[in-house]
């Protein structure tokens, strides 16, 4: 019996790693369909944390559009691997996520800054040289890094 889309996302936590493996691939098969379900479950408060950065990981690799906005505010999680995930996903956006995170490089908080510019610096576009620049006098280190490693990784 072939499992539902709610199934297999709560299969994501699963202690089986197989279990686990098996739900993204199948997830990412039915992309289609899963692209909403998906993104409810990494927008919903008190997801478990597996569930949010395994969403992300795979809302990155399906790149629709309409992703972006709910992985950008996923850089607020409470939980450091849930936004590293959610930043990857950008990443993995191209150049339809660059002016959404140009948008955020001025956030008030440091973590979505950070990750907006880690985000930039792999995407590699240009277009943020600019709002990166700004960003090398950071208050906070992690953004800075981020800033310079995009920076870097932009102008080679």
């Amino acid at each position: 019996m072939e499992k539902t889309i709610k199934q297999l996302i709560e299969d994501l936590n699963d202690d089986d790693e197989f279990v686990q493996e098996e739900a993204l691939g199948i997830l990412e098969f039915r992309s289609e369909e899963s692209l909403d379900p998906l993104i409810e479950a990494l927008s919903t408060k008190g997801t478990n944390k597996n569930i949010k950065m395994s969403s992300a990981k795979l809302l990155g690799v399906i790149s629709d559009e309409k992703a972006i906005d709910p992985l950008i505010a996923t850089l607020k999680d409470n939980n450091k691997l849930v936004r590293r995930e959610a930043s990857t996903a950008l990443s993995r956006m191209g150049d339809k996520a660059v002016d959404p995170l140009i948008a955020i490089l001025d956030d008030e908080d440091w973590r979505v800054r950070g990750a907006a510019a880690w985000a930039l610096g792999k995407i590699g576009d240009k277009n943020a040289i600019d709002p990166l620049k700004s960003l090398l006098d950071d208050d906070s280190g992690f953004v800075r890094t981020g800033a310079k490693f995009a920076l870097d990784n932009i102008e080679e």
